[in-house]
């Protein structure tokens, strides 16, 4: 899993019959503190996310593993909001 910030909503309007009913967020990558560190991806939000959360997405055959993707055409899937990340002994991130 992937440690990510979400920072946007995507809304497609037309596309594939299996996507219907599916929540599309604009992740991007972070470091333990949540910072920024890596590139932006879209993905199948299965848990409620909402913006500015920090969030575990997973890629992959992994994406197909949940309730809300099983057998869908998705290569990204949120699958955890994140509460609290410790890193050495310190809170590196903690939810507001």
């Amino acid at each position: 899993m992937i440690l990510a910030r979400v920072v946007g909503t995507v809304v497609a309007s037309r596309k594939e019959a299996e996507l219907s009913g599916l929540t599309l967020l604009l992740v991007r990558a972070c470091d333990p503190s949540g910072k920024p560190a890596g590139s932006t991806i879209v993905a199948v939000d299965a848990v409620g996310a909402g913006v500015g959360e920090v969030v575990l997405y997973a890629s992959g055959s992994s994406a197909r593993n949940t309730t809300v993707t099983k057998d869908r055409p998705v290569d990204a899937t949120i699958m955890a909001i994140v509460d609290l990340v410790e890193q050495d002994g310190h809170t590196a991130y903690r939810k507001e």
